[in-house]
């Protein structure tokens, strides 16, 4: 290696618990937490007292220091704790502060471990000081969007976030022609892919016909196209290549490539609701890592995207070059349906890609804090060719989007470490 080269980084372990509605089951976030960190340090084989140099913790709905609390459910090591808080973006952003650190030489094992104990709806906790996303709603109404609840069951909070993106799908219908049929659609495929994956909240195929039919949240998002609340956690080890190398890990190890957050540019304070939304720093984040890392969306095999309402899913099919701008409702219109070795059942886009494995946040919940690492452990599950049912075959690189209001876009590039492919192109850029 280089001595100007960029440091590699690892991810050699992940887990994560199931992902259950609000209030359905007793336990807290430390219960949450032992258990995925646990599974991620059983299947890295490592010990969180000897091997754990640093732990970055992810979470919203909570207390300071609720990182160092759920972290002792492991071990007291005195190692240090930090907490991040980036909405729906924290458990992306703590796995990029890992990956620092790790980059950085000052540790070479980090525990990055993402949890939410949440109420059933989103909701806001300080009234006596400016709101963070306060800026992005009062921009989304100079915009147009109605004044009000969507309905009188719902917070603010809750309620903006819904109208958000339902107007950037309106947006969306105004400029490209796309219709309900193209988000019910992409609801369909990632419930199907649910029904495999034992970590999700909703594990159940629902017709194309009862996704139309489910009651309208805020037109055009209908309630089969939205993703549930949710509890639960999910944690990765990450490290050095040298401490990989060191302790063995390299059969399981599956290095990040690339990883860039972009936060609000100018844009999203325009003229578009779709920018509002995230898509522009979505497109920036991926250019970045396409260009850090020499790969293209051609490469990629498989990707899980902040479905948080299928509208958006397909906006990010655009933002991160699926397909050019205003082409996400075709792609979603000529995908086909194959069955892998497993003998389960994928949706595939443009004979390349299978989206959202796992049943994307519409199906596997979104226990905000959690979400970014519940995507890293599926990519890695699918890298190493251990996801069942869900497998994409032959899938050698992940993307990852996650995004959080107020706002950041993560956008991070996964490969099996040591992947090579007959001396073909890719292999040459891996």
């Amino acid at each position: 290696m280089e001595s100007n080269s960029v440091p590699r980084c690892f991810v050699v372990g992940v887990g994560m618990t199931r992902f259950e509605k609000p209030h359905t089951k007793k336990w807290d976030y430390p219960d949450m937490v032992k258990e995925a960190g646990t599974n991620a340090l059983k299947d890295s084989g490592l010990n969180y007292l000897d091997d754990v140099d640093v732990v970055v913790a992810s979470y919203c709905y909570g207390e300071p220091t609720s990182g160092q609390r759920a972290a002792y459910e492991l071990g007291l090591s005195g190692v240090p704790v930090f907490n991040t808080n980036n909405n729906c973006s924290s458990a992306s952003t703590a796995l990029m502060m890992a990956k620092t650190f790790i980059q950085s030489k000052q540790y070479k094992c980090a525990l990055v471990l993402g949890f939410e104990k949440m109420d059933r709806g989103l909701s806001t906790k300080y009234t006596d000081r400016v709101h963070p996303v306060d800026k992005h709603f009062d921009h989304m109404m100079s915009l147009g969007a109605s004044e009000g609840l969507i309905n009188n069951r719902v917070n603010k909070m809750t309620s903006d976030v819904v109208k958000l993106f339902a107007y950037a799908a309106k947006e969306h219908a105004v400029k490209f022609n796309s219709t309900p049929l193209h988000l019910a659609k992409i609801a369909y495929k990632n419930h199907c892919h649910s029904a495999n994956n034992p970590y999700a909240c909703l594990r159940k195929k629902f017709p194309l016909e009862m996704i139309m039919k489910s009651p309208m949240i805020c037109d055009p998002i209908a309630l089969l196209m939205s993703s549930p609340t949710a509890d639960g956690s999910a944690a990765a080890v990450v490290c050095s290549e040298e401490f990989m190398i060191a302790r063995g890990l390299q059969k399981n190890a599956v290095e990040i490539v690339a990883q860039e957050m972009v936060t609000d540019l100018p844009s999203s304070f325009g003229k578009s609701f779709i920018d509002l939304s995230g898509y522009s720093m979505a497109k920036q984040a991926a250019r970045q890592c396409y260009s850090s890392s020499g790969l293209s969306s051609t490469d990629v095999d498989l990707l899980e995207v902040h479905d948080c309402f299928s509208c958006n899913e397909m906006l990010m099919y655009e933002a991160l070059g699926l397909c050019d701008e205003g082409k996400g409702g075709e792609l979603i219109d000529k995908a086909e349906w194959i069955t892998n070795t497993e003998g389960g059942e994928l949706c595939l886009l443009a004979n390349r890609w299978v989206v959202n494995p796992s049943g994307g946040l519409e199906s596997k919940g979104h226990p905000i804090g959690a979400t970014g690492l519940a995507q890293c452990a599926e990519i890695n599950w699918q890298l190493r060719g251990i996801a069942g049912k869900r497998q994409v075959d032959g899938a050698r690189v992940g993307m990852q989007h996650n995004f959080g209001i107020g706002g950041a876009a993560v956008v991070t590039l996964y490969k099996k470490y040591r992947d090579t492919n007959d001396g073909s192109a890719l292999a040459s850029k891996l």
